[in-house]
C-alpha cells in the first residue's frame, strides 16, 4: 500500500488545501493528513478544532475517491513523523515560486535525514494559488467575506470565533 503524508498545520482548511487532497489521492492509496501542532504559528484554532475540520472535509473526498484518509496530529520532526504513519512519500502543496524556495531547501534536509523518503510537489490550481490561510483570518477578520476561499463549514466557524 503507498502511503502519502500531506502536512500542514491547516488554521484554517481551505479550498487550496482541499485540492491538494484530492488530487493526492490519486497518487496513493492511503493519505496521512498530519496536522502540525506549530507553537510558533499561534494557531487560531486549536489543534482537536483544526483536527474536526480536517476529518469533516476529507471524510467525504474518502468516500469520493476510495483512498483510505487518516488524520494525524504531530509534533516532532516531518520524517519521524513520516516513519509513524509508514508514510514513503511527503506530498507538498506549491503556490508560488516563494513556496518552492522553502520547499526546495526542506527537501534537502529531510533527504538528508532519510533518502527513502520521496516529496512530490503539487502546484495549486489557478483558482487557488492566492489562497493563505493567513490571509483568510485577516480578511475574516476584518468582516470581509471569505465564502469563495473556504467550505460552508470552515466559514460557519471563522464566523462564529470572530463573533465571539
Amino acid at each position: 500500500m503507498r502511503t502519502g503524508l500531506y502536512p500542514g498545520t491547516f488554521d484554517p482548511m481551505t479550498l487550496g488545501h482541499i485540492d491538494i487532497i484530492r488530487r493526492s489521492c490519486a497518487l496513493v492509496d492511503r493519505l496521512v493528513i498530519g496536522v502540525a501542532i506549530n507553537r510558533d504559528k499561534g494557531p487560531m484554532f486549536s489543534l482537536e478544532e483544526r483536527v474536526a475540520m480536517v476529518r469533516a472535509e476529507t471524510d467525504r473526498l474518502a468516500e469520493e475517491t476510495g483512498t483510505i484518509i487518516d488524520v494525524h496530529p504531530f509534533e516532532n520532526l516531518l520524517i519521524d513523523c513520516a516513519h509513524d504513519v509508514g508514510a514513503t512519500i511527503l506530498i507538498r502543496g506549491l503556490r508560488a515560486v516563494a513556496d518552492f524556495e522553502y520547499e526546495y531547501q526542506m527537501v534537502g534536509m529531510n533527504r538528508q535525514l532519510d533518502d527513502s523518503i520521496e516529496t512530490v510537489f503539487l502546484m495549486a490550481e489557478a483558482q487557488f494559488q492566492a489562497i493563505a490561510s493567513k490571509l483568510v483570518k485577516e480578511i475574516a477578520r476584518l468582516d470581509g467575506d471569505v465564502s469563495k476561499f473556504v467550505t460552508p463549514a470552515v466559514h460557519k466557524a471563522l464566523l462564529d470565533r470572530f463573533k465571539a
